[in-house]
């Protein structure tokens, strides 16, 4: 996955995920909402099969950079929690 910055102002920023799902820009932006900060997240994919997948987030105080990442940080703990719970419960 590549991450293309297209738009970015002090409050908001928009980006281009190339080469993944719009599965995984929802997944980002819903992980977005989550943060106190956060007043708009939406994923975009403007055409099925030309468009990349994007990704915007509207800030109120904090660096949109920051919350991005700080999403970023959250996904990656929970599929580290998902991965101890599928070695736990998944037999073999």
């Amino acid at each position: 996955m590549e991450v293309r910055v297209l738009k970015q102002e002090k409050d908001s920023l928009l980006i281009e995920l190339k080469g993944d799902t719009i599965s995984f820009a929802n997944l980002v932006s819903e992980e977005l909402w989550e943060k106190k900060d956060v007043n708009e997240a939406t994923s975009i994919k403007e055409h099925p099969y030309m468009a990349e997948p994007k990704v915007y987030v509207k800030i109120k105080d904090s660096s949109p950079k920051k919350v991005l990442l700080d999403a970023a940080k959250s996904l990656q703990n929970k599929v580290k929690e998902l991965e101890k719970e599928f070695q736990i419960n998944i037999k073999k």
